[in-house]
């Protein structure tokens, strides 16, 4: 495999040039292969190429290209900032329950007999629950409520502590909880504690993707959700007797937030997601939307779900 070598502005333009893109402004798309970064522009040129190549369709431009680049960025922004209201509402939920059941200092609910105590979770109890001890020691000083307490009590209840902990641990944590605890936690959303269990995995990898401002629009995790009424209500096609949308895609995302959202906070989601959608349908011309949807694993009725109960 040959060598990645520093290329300039004008090469790096030549190299799309040389794949059948158009460029039609040749100064602005130095400008923003400059300020953007010619490495994350082409990670969007996939839904543009002809299938089994690497060159582009007739018609495609770069300015389609960014247009797509331009989507992630905003597509993005509206997820992560939902996210982090599920996230906010879960810690509190959280807290509230596990402080109520076994206490508020860091030596009752950070007692290892709180949790579940099957041999296969005992490692994971014991690591995670020194990964918690060093998050709240390096950051619970940072801030001015958490210094507070620290100060002034010698102790951070969960409800405070709560707030310099990641959403990735605070996720983890759940796994391993006693059974009745992820019950009375998940029962707040109406959801199973097998099925809360695996959204807040999905739900923690995409809070990183989008943390570090990485690719959206197309990624798949590992993790799978279950079938919901959402998948049927939406007649997604199935393929192997499983749901080719909505699984391990964004759209599965959409469906985690659409259960764990409030209604009005899902509309408003769905409303900025719609007008972007509409955006990017009306710059993208040498291709289908469709492409891109199928990439999301947006249904093409994916309107539809804001009007589901």
């Amino acid at each position: 495999m040959a060598a990645k070598t520093f290329k300039t502005l004008d090469e790096q333009i030549e190299i799309l040039k040389s794949k059948n893109l158009i460029i039609n402004d040749y100064d602005k798309t130095k400008e923003i292969l400059l300020r953007e970064n010619y490495f994350f522009i082409n990670g969007y040129r996939s839904p543009f190429l002809i299938n089994g190549s690497k060159k582009f369709v007739s018609g495609a431009t770069f300015e389609e290209l960014y247009a797509l680049f331009t989507f992630d960025r905003f597509f993005r922004n509206i997820i992560f900032k939902n996210i982090l209201i599920v996230e906010n509402n879960y810690k509190s939920i959280f807290s509230y329950v596990m402080s109520g059941k076994y206490g508020y200092k860091e030596k009752n609910y950070l007692d290892v007999n709180n949790f579940d105590r099957s041999k296969d979770k005992t490692r994971q109890i014991n690591d995670l629950i020194r990964k918690l001890k060093r998050q709240i020691r390096i950051n619970g000083g940072q801030h001015q409520a958490t210094s507070h307490y620290i100060n002034n009590y010698g102790y951070l209840p969960l409800w405070v502590s709560i707030k310099v902990l990641s959403f990735g641990i605070i996720s983890e944590m759940f796994s391993i909880l006693k059974s009745e605890d992820k019950d009375e936690i998940s029962s707040y959303y109406n959801i199973s504690s097998c099925d809360f269990e695996d959204y807040l995995s999905v739900l923690s990898n995409y809070r990183n993707l989008c943390a570090h401002e990485d690719i959206l629009y197309n990624h798949i995790t590992q993790k799978s959700i279950g079938n919901t009424t959402y998948h049927c209500e939406l007649g997604i096609p199935i393929e192997d007797d499983e749901y080719i949308y909505g699984k391990n895609d964004i759209f599965a995302l959409i469906i985690i937030l659409k259960r764990m959202l409030s209604k009005d906070d899902f509309k408003m989601m769905m409303n900025e997601i719609c007008y972007e959608m509409d955006w990017l349908s009306s710059k993208i011309k040498s291709i289908d939307i469709k492409r891109i949807l199928v990439r999301m694993g947006f249904p093409e009725n994916f309107r539809e779900i804001s009007y589901l109960d």
